[in-house]
């Protein structure tokens, strides 16, 4: 199964730069996106069914224009989770999942700290989602949690780890993240790739991406019973259709 994740940074300005194109070469069995920033109402869905992904599911944001996920599957799932349950992240549209047979995959879109009032929101959603993925994976052992965690974990993830006080690479969210791996995730791409430096976002200011100065926030985050299961994890950095690139994990199941 080839799962990508994609932060499109709004799916109808994605479309308008040969997104479905993409779609067409990459073939994805499971496509999650984040920050669609669309209520599926606005948009043409004949085109993604058009490209193979006849199953498609959407979980917007209250707020038009903002935030949203969504997933694509080339297969019916047997269950479509939206949401979590836990209102103060679900009125932002953040949380999708669908479960098959082997595997439930999940489009996550962690917010970003932006200002004093939206890092304390970041905070409070990494506490309850935190607590919410802990006991889904009692219930469910084989997870894939994909998505933009807006969260450098270690050095080797940002072009200049010596940044401070920057949200997205403050201790404090790169603790929660280590935790988060510690307590039965896996960084899919850091686990088959040690040693790579390779981002998945760049700011549109100063020419970063072409400079390659950018920041790895995108995960594909597998659950520990998974793990002999990784054949393949990558990021897709040719593809240019928003601000991050996508990333994939392959699994053999």
């Amino acid at each position: 199964m080839k799962i990508i994740s994609y932060n499109v940074n709004g799916i109808r300005a994605a479309l308008k730069k040969g997104f479905i194109e993409w779609l067409e070469v990459a073939q994805p069995d499971v496509l999650c996106i984040q920050e669609t920033k669309a209520h599926k109402e606005q948009l043409d869905l004949s085109v993604f069914e058009d490209a193979g992904y006849k199953y498609h599911y959407w979980f917007s944001a209250q707020k038009k224009g903002y935030s949203s996920v969504a997933i694509l599957c080339k297969e019916k799932p047997n269950h479509i989770e939206y949401g979590t349950g836990i209102e103060t992240m679900d009125f932002e549209g953040r949380n999708l999942r669908v479960d098959f047979d082997d595997v439930s995959v999940m489009s996550m879109y962690l917010p970003s700290g932006t200002n004093s009032d939206r890092l304390s929101y970041k905070f409070n959603y990494m506490d309850e989602i935190h607590e919410y993925l802990q006991n889904l994976k009692q219930e469910i052992p084989n997870l894939v949690i994909c998505g933009d965690y807006n969260i450098c974990h270690e050095a080797i993830d940002i072009h200049n780890p010596k940044m401070k006080g920057v949200s997205g690479f403050l201790p404090e969210e790169r603790a929660w993240l280590g935790n988060f791996i510690d307590n039965g995730f896996i960084d899919s791409f850091r686990y088959l790739n040690p040693e790579k430096q390779q981002y998945s976002w760049w700011s549109y200011r100063a020419n970063s991406r072409a400079n390659n100065k950018g920041w790895r926030l995108d995960y594909a985050m597998v659950t520990a019973p998974l793990k002999d299961k990784i054949s393949r994890a990558y990021i897709l950095s040719e593809a240019k259709h928003s601000d991050h690139c996508p990333i994939a994990v392959e699994l053999d199941l």
